[in-house]
């Protein structure tokens, strides 16, 4: 934050951003393919292994292709002064595409691996509200029920659906936007927050607009669905994401965190959302402001696994994955918004940025394809979330029919 009180702080992951400065820059380290060390490590008890085994040729694009793609990321990533950065790309058929460039410590020089867990920011969304359209498949809830029925003292709650709240249309104020909740979390990064203490700092604001009228990005609405899946399915959030979404998809290194617990091995990350918008080390923040909306942290291969779940529905009936691929207008051009999941140039997933990371994870179905990024920073480049720009560049290359161009709206 630079020292703009009514920045929509940390609501930054799909649709929302602000205009941060570059980072100083410092000097890069050469793209590297990964190694047979790294690939073990990434593998991890043979998790990996058994999702590699698919028809993408194992040595990559060929030279020239490979080439190309190693320099319009390594440009990105030192233009936009990205510390560090892990690219996976997958395409059926074609090839595979997985580097990872730059420094994971700032201090250290620590190189930048493939294999490293990252906080996902708000791709935490699309488990949330996977764990939710499993309680719909159970016949516990519809998605037309008012919030009201499960959560009492919701400003006009009576009005508002679970489906609003998944699509983003609700009218809610979004606590992330609110100065005091914005002060009070700069203030001491390391609180721990409930989620109705979050959901305070936003109802205290008059709703936006009447349900279903337009497109707003509010991490409110995630709060809320949370709180709903907590009721209904009788155990903590992170349970029930565990059981009913984590362990049938098989995704080992996927974690939903009681505080700032954060695995080995991880990046550093970087933020100037603070304030007084210097540059800080947000590591070990906690992220249970974000919660439902935000808190989760995975890996790439996880990730490159769970791209193609959410995107074709392996965990949901097909009627109810419809529902979810309902994708509506958000008001920019390119980008429509479904149940927790977006829509950008044909690629269906979500992105994610929380301080410190930012993150991508989307599925081309036309191609097959999945791209997976994952950046140690949150820091704007001339207005534009750097985890957006390097998806740019490789889809303008690899897939130039469905260029990822996710834009920033204007404040």
């Amino acid at each position: 934050m630079r020292r703009i009180p009514s920045r929509r702080l940390f609501t930054a992951a799909l649709l929302v951003a602000s205009v941060l400065a570059p980072m100083t820059a410092m000097p890069a380290t050469a793209v590297h393919a990964t190694t047979a060390v790294d690939a073990a490590a990434a593998d991890r008890a043979g998790a990996v292994g058994r999702h590699d085994k698919d028809d993408c040729p194992p040595d990559g694009f060929g030279p020239e292709l490979t080439a190309r793609l190693d320099k319009a990321v390594e440009d990105v990533r030192r233009q936009a002064g990205i510390p560090g950065l892990v690219v996976g790309l997958w395409m059926p058929g074609k090839g595979n595409y997985v580097r990872a460039t730059g420094v994971a410590d700032t201090a250290t020089r620590r190189p930048m691996t493939t294999d490293q867990y990252i906080r996902i920011g708000s791709e935490t969304k699309t488990f949330t509200v996977t764990a939710l359209l499993k309680l719909v498949d159970d016949r516990r809830i519809r998605l037309d029920d008012p919030i009201s029925a499960y959560v009492r003292g919701v400003p006009g709650g009576d009005r508002i659906t679970l489906r609003h709240l998944a699509e983003m249309r609700s009218g809610l104020f979004p606590y992330s936007a609110d100065p005091d909740f914005v002060h009070d979390l700069l203030s001491d990064p390391s609180r721990s927050f409930t989620p109705r203490q979050v959901l305070a700092y936003g109802f205290k604001h008059a709703n936006t607009f009447e349900p279903g009228q337009e497109f707003q990005y509010s991490n409110s609405n995630l709060i809320l669905l949370g709180l709903v899946i907590e009721k209904v399915g009788g155990q903590r959030l992170a349970d029930f994401i565990d059981r009913q979404v984590l362990r049938p998809a098989r995704l080992h290194h996927t974690l939903f965190p009681k505080g700032a617990e954060f695995p080995e091995p991880h990046p550093r990350g970087y933020t100037d959302q603070t304030l007084n918008g210097e540059v800080a080390d947000a590591t070990d923040w906690n992220p249970s402001w974000a919660w439902a909306a935000g808190a989760m942290i995975s890996d790439l291969h996880d990730l490159r696994r769970w791209a193609r779940i959410v995107a074709t529905g392996t965990l949901l009936s097909p009627r109810t994955q419809a529902e979810r691929l309902k994708t509506l207008p958000t008001g920019y051009p390119g980008t429509s918004y479904g149940l927790g999941i977006f829509k950008s140039g044909g690629w269906i997933g979500h992105n994610g940025s929380i301080p410190g990371y930012e993150s991508v994870t989307v599925y081309l179905p036309s191609r097959k394809a999945t791209l997976v990024l994952m950046l140690n920073t949150d820091r704007m480049y001339e207005g534009k979330e750097p985890s957006s720009l390097v998806a740019r560049a490789i889809t303008e290359i690899v897939t130039p029919d469905n260029v990822y161009d996710r834009p920033v709206p204007p404040r």
